[in-house]
């Protein structure tokens, strides 16, 4: 077995592996490896590493300019030469890269060789102002060296763009800090070698209309698909740790390849400590966002976990419980995976950009579901919330959104047997409650189906996903999950045999749906002077008793409800 696996690893061929124990390790001297074309690689004794194939990359030799970036290009050639100034404009990093690699781009940033950018700004409104042309909206973005910030920052709109404008840079630093006690316009190859990559280091000079490479590898590094720091990673990194994270995104969105020394320094404790200490948790956040959003999540979020940086980047609470069991951030990553999977099979038009966002935070989150912290009342707060609020400082109602799929979707596993049924189950496992006790058996599904639609409105089909991922909840899937045993085809069918169910309840949209009695009315049948307890109790019946009966009246919802009112009234 070892001789096989040795050569297996040596030329970089599959192999196929025995089934394993259950465990979130599957041997004490192996470690998985996930590679993007979905087969399970065992390596000894290393760091768990995504690894794409080497990518082929088609760079062109010239950068195209459309109509709008003509326009733009020549507004601020025409201030230059209006005024006389001796500036020498590049655009730089994403945007140059992009334009090779034949993408579009509209982030261009202005890089600005012996003006501040501010400065540029206002002699730019003043040319556009004496050509006859309104100067859009100006605003300037001060620097913060503390939180790795170090250039001023100044935007304005030129043909309805977004335009940013910085000087170009040189720092210096003292010996215990990398907060730069010096700043002074650099050269052009100075600000390159300041750059987070290699592949954002390149320039297009405006004033000649050609390519700058002064790393002398930007260009060689986007064509064999490399992500490299200009400078030694761990200078790069601790001048600011954001770019850890950067080239992550970078990575996996391009499937180009970490540098192995870039992987080194990404994973120091010194680099982790500084990320932590350092970035702001928005900063971090956007990052984080940016790649879930992005065409390689689980790409991005294998690099963060195999660098391990997965609990400096979603940090707990101090005082969380019960403990993270050890292999949790390779459960979460493998959690999505599966989903990430799923969704493609499923098909992305079933979920739109922001479903599927929070789908794949729900699902990477899963096994901390059940993990809490106490606030200063002593009530239990899911971990997520603090992940979400506190590490990321995202909106809250992601973290909103989020705990409550968690909470709400094994309240679909009861009812998967029923949906993927033709025939009918009996559903022994749920708890239909007192409000349902007046439904006819028959119409228990419909009810108890749309009170958790009603819960989850626009989410209740990654609730769904996410109850197919986990079903059947009596087996635990750990060990299939680790080990990439998917079942996509079979959780497919669950999803789609049970989303069919819902549709042809009629359900879809039922949140939407009023009630058929107001409270007022309620109030009026109970001879009550003021509402509370008991009204809250009736509208509860009253809505199951409508989704009971899709076609009733509000006449036919009044009678029920004063013949029931009177029994009870008897009974009492």
């Amino acid at each position: 077995m070892r001789v096989a696996l040795q050569t297996a690893l040596l030329s970089c061929e599959p192999i196929f592996v025995p089934k394993l124990r259950r465990s979130c390790y599957p041997h004490p001297n192996l470690t998985i490896s996930w590679f993007p074309t979905k087969t399970l690689v065992f390596s000894p004794c290393r760091a768990i590493m995504a690894v794409p194939s080497r990518p082929t990359v088609q760079v062109r030799d010239n950068i195209e300019l459309n109509e709008t970036e003509k326009k733009i290009f020549d507004r601020l050639l025409g201030t230059v030469h209006h005024f006389g100034l001796q500036n020498q404009l590049r655009v730089a990093g994403g945007w140059v890269r992009d334009k090779l690699l034949g993408k579009d781009c509209y982030d261009i940033d202005i890089a600005l060789d012996n003006m501040l950018g501010s400065e540029f700004v206002e002699k730019v409104r003043d040319y556009l102002l004496h050509v006859g042309e309104e100067a859009q909206g100006i605003a300037v973005i001060p620097c913060n060296p503390e939180q790795s910030k170090h250039l001023e920052t100044a935007r304005m709109r030129i043909c309805d763009t977004w335009i940013d404008f910085v000087n170009l840079r040189c720092e210096e630093y003292c010996e215990n800090s990398r907060i730069p006690t010096v700043q002074k316009y650099g050269t052009a190859e100075e600000d390159a070698y300041r750059r987070d990559l290699t592949i954002n280091s390149l320039f297009y000079n405006i004033n000649t209309s050609s390519i700058e490479d002064y790393t002398k590898r930007g260009i060689a590094d986007l064509k064999s698909g490399k992500i490299v720091t200009p400078l030694p990673p761990k200078s790069t990194f601790m001048d600011d740790p954001l770019r850890v994270l950067r080239a992550i995104r970078f990575g996996a969105r391009f499937g180009f390849i970490l540098d192995e020394e870039l992987k080194e320094a990404a994973s120091c404790d010194e680099v982790k400590a500084a990320l932590s200490a350092k970035i702001s948790r928005e900063r971090i956040g956007t990052e984080i966002d940016l790649m879930i959003s992005g065409n390689q999540p689980v790409q991005a979020m294998a690099y963060i976990c195999d660098l391990k940086l997965f609990w400096v980047v979603f940090s707990l609470h101090p005082k969380y419980e019960p403990a993270v069991s050890e292999g949790c951030d390779r459960l979460c990553v493998a959690y999505l995976d599966a989903t990430w999977n799923l969704i493609q099979l499923i098909g992305n038009s079933t979920f739109n950009d922001e479903q599927r966002r929070l789908a794949l935070y729900t699902a990477m989150f899963l096994p901390l579901r059940k993990t809490v912290y106490k606030d200063n009342k002593a009530k239990k707060i899911p971990v997520v919330n603090y992940i979400f609020r506190d590490s990321l400082k995202r909106k809250v109602s992601d973290a909103e959104t989020v705990i409550n799929v968690h909470y709400a979707f094994e309240k679909f596993l009861p009812l998967i047997p029923y949906f993927a049924s033709n025939e009918d189950v009996l559903l022994t496992e749920v708890d239909w409650e007192r409000e349902f006790v007046d439904v006819p058996l028959a119409s228990k599904p419909r009810v108890l189906t749309g009170f958790l639609l009603r819960e989850l409105k626009d989410f209740w089909r990654v609730a769904l996903l996410m109850s197919t991922l986990v079903y059947p909840r009596n087996i635990d899937c750990t060990e299939d999950l680790l080990n990439k045993n998917f079942e996509l085809e079979r959780r497919r069918s669950l999803f789609k045999a049970a989303e069919d169910a819902v549709l042809k309840l009629g359900l879809d949209k039922i949140w939407d749906v009023k009630p058929l009695v107001n409270g007022r009315d309620i109030m009026n049948v109970l001879q009550l002077k003021s509402g509370g307890p008991l009204v809250r109790e009736w509208q509860q019946k009253i809505l199951a008793w409508q989704l009971a009966r899709p076609s009733s009246t509000a006449d036919e919802c009044l009678e029920w409800m004063r013949e029931t009112h009177s029994k009870r009234l008897r009974m009492e």
